[in-house]
């Protein structure tokens, strides 16, 4: 599974890029959120990647943050959201606007968004209104003691490498994250908490 590629940005279009890694060209489908951000053709990028299978299906999705890709696995754990339709939301909100919409449960702005629908943005907010503490506001501000998405990126990742449940190792970061004091937090030392709150 791909999780990240470094690579020259060889083409670039609105919703899609092409990086170029090693002499080997990936095509990722991205929100307008990352197409604004990633820089001319000919930069050099790095890509946090959702790799997507199934079925019939093998597409890549690259978000130039950590928080997009949190984001967007959010939005396909909700029943009926698939990556087209989570991709259209980080889109046509991105990402600080999207998740202050769900927090407040506004659900006209959200159903707003082509491609969402009443409907969807209905069991959008049902399902993640509650479960979102950890990711910052338009303001940039998240709750006191909740970190950086990138020590909350890896702190999931260290946990599902240790043979933890992805949805397990989500749940129980953010709430360390949501208790931690350290400003910045230490990484260790909150994989500690997290790895103890488990063992309960």
């Amino acid at each position: 599974m791909i999780a990240r590629l470094v690579g020259t940005l060889v083409d670039k279009r609105p919703g899609r890029v092409v990086l170029e890694v090693s002499g080997v060209g990936y095509e990722l489908a991205v929100p307008l959120s990352t197409y604004y951000e990633v820089g001319d053709v000919g930069s050099r990028v790095t890509l946090h990647v959702q790799t997507y299978v199934r079925q019939d299906v093998l597409a890549l999705f690259g978000f130039l943050t950590g928080l997009e890709k949190d984001l967007f696995n959010r939005l396909l754990g909700v029943n009926g959201v698939g990556p087209r339709t989570a991709v259209a939301a980080l889109s046509g909100l991105g990402p600080a606007d999207l998740v202050a919409a769900i927090r407040q449960r506004d659900i006209r702005r959200l159903a707003s968004v082509p491609g969402i629908g009443r409907r969807t943005a209905e069991r959008v907010l049902v399902e993640l209104a509650d479960r979102l503490e950890e990711f910052p506001g338009p303001d940039g501000e998240g709750p006191p003691g909740a970190g950086s998405a990138g020590v909350r990126e890896d702190l999931v990742s260290a946990l599902v490498n240790l043979g933890y449940n992805a949805r397990v190792a989500q749940e129980a970061t953010s709430r360390v994250l949501r208790s931690a004091a350290e400003s910045p937090p230490v990484f260790e030392t909150l994989l500690r908490r997290t790895l103890k709150s488990l063992s309960k």
